[in-house]
């Protein structure tokens, strides 16, 4: 697994069995971050997960927490999760309306930096809306899917102006024939 490091007595490995698959552990703490800071001290996981098929799945992570036996399979739990977040978020950015594509060029200017803080914001709006706003969570189980209530929303913009989100969801409301209270 850890191929610079496969003579390294310091790397500790265990593996395990379980429901059929085979998973796999290997560490090693306090490596230098690289060669230009050396004094930047890492503990570096490595997991591998081969499934009864023979398919095997690779993962590394780098941390600041010191690594041991006992708390390897939670930290690789804690990293997958957190993978897992970071990738359907962004999924959620590029795929549902918001548009978000990579863009490299963050050039002088930020200008790109600025509309990606503010497509974030806008998103982390909507999270809470959806969360917290009972009148929302009403008009979305009206519609069915979240697709159809922002197109709803998106059409209704088109051609109206809502001095607050009151007025627009009561409008909503009405065209799917909806009570909000």
């Amino acid at each position: 697994m850890f191929k610079a490091f496969e003579h390294n007595e310091r790397v500790k490995c265990f593996s395990r069995t379980e429901k059929g698959i085979k998973l796999q552990f290997e560490y090693l703490n306090n490596l230098p971050l690289n060669s230009s800071n050396a004094n930047v001290r890492v503990n570096v996981l490595h997991y591998e997960q081969t499934d009864k098929n023979g398919k095997t799945t690779r993962f590394s992570w780098v941390t600041n927490l010191e690594l041991n036996h006992k708390n390897v399979e939670h930290i690789m739990l804690i990293g997958r999760s957190r993978w897992k977040i970071e990738n359907e978020t962004f999924n959620t950015l590029k795929n549902q309306g918001y548009h978000f594509e990579h863009n490299y060029g963050h050039g002088k200017e930020n200008l790109s930096t600025v509309l990606a803080y503010l497509m974030l914001m806008a998103f982390h709006i909507d999270q809470l809306i959806q969360r917290c706003s009972k009148p929302f969570q009403i008009l979305w189980k009206a519609a069915n899917t979240k697709a159809k209530l922002w197109q709803t929303i998106r059409a209704l913009f088109l051609v109206k102006t809502f001095p607050t989100f009151k007025e627009l969801y009561l409008n909503i409301a009405l065209l799917f024939q909806v009570q909000l209270e």
